[in-house]
């Protein structure tokens, strides 16, 4: 069953959603991982993995067990990724820009979450019951056109760090948004 933000939770998130936002990607384990846990958050599991959300903080604002972690050593590069099978939720990253690994965490989160917020109350409830499972890949060209000619949300980078200002980074097609079915989506 979803449930509603915390209440104190939702104005930060309002007015994160209202300007430029910046979005960023930590690593922790340890002792580390679990400071991060101690500080207000949510963690989501899914097998091994552990993924902790916090909500918005202006990042001259960030707690000290927050701002020294890194994700400096994450490699994304996987020669043979696993098939995307049909009707799973897609993010597909920009096959025309490089990326380092924490920049293209960050924009894959920031297309999921645009495309939850375009989704409706039933669509949402039913990735949920799916516990949000998600594929992300590199687009090929030909799918990232596909993606952007049939109204996927897509993220527009504000250009803080890595990329032009405008780029686009990443975009959500989902089954229920019109998204499409095809095992040659990405890489």
């Amino acid at each position: 069953m979803l449930t509603r933000p915390a209440p104190d939770w939702v104005d930060v998130i309002r007015a994160w959603d209202g300007q430029r936002i910046r979005k960023v990607v930590r690593r922790a384990r340890g002792a580390e991982w679990r400071r991060a846990e101690a500080l207000p958050g949510r963690t989501v599991r899914n097998g091994s993995a552990e993924v902790r959300v916090f909500p918005p903080i202006p990042v001259d604002q960030w707690p000290r067990d927050l701002a020294r972690l890194q994700v400096g050593g994450t490699e994304l590069d996987d020669p043979t990724p696993a098939p995307v099978s049909a009707g799973t939720p897609l993010v597909l990253l920009s096959p025309d820009l490089e990326l380092t690994a924490g920049k293209a965490m960050a924009q894959a989160a920031h297309a999921a979450q645009l495309g939850w917020r375009a989704s409706d109350p039933a669509d949402r409830e039913a990735w949920a019951d799916q516990d949000f499972d998600l594929a992300v890949r590199t687009a090929t060209s030909s799918a990232w056109l596909r993606a952007l000619a049939t109204g996927a949300p897509v993220v527009h980078d504000a250009g803080f760090t890595e990329v032009a200002p405008g780029s686009q980074t990443a975009a959500a097609v989902l089954p229920w948004l019109g998204g499409w079915d095809s095992p040659s989506v990405g890489r």
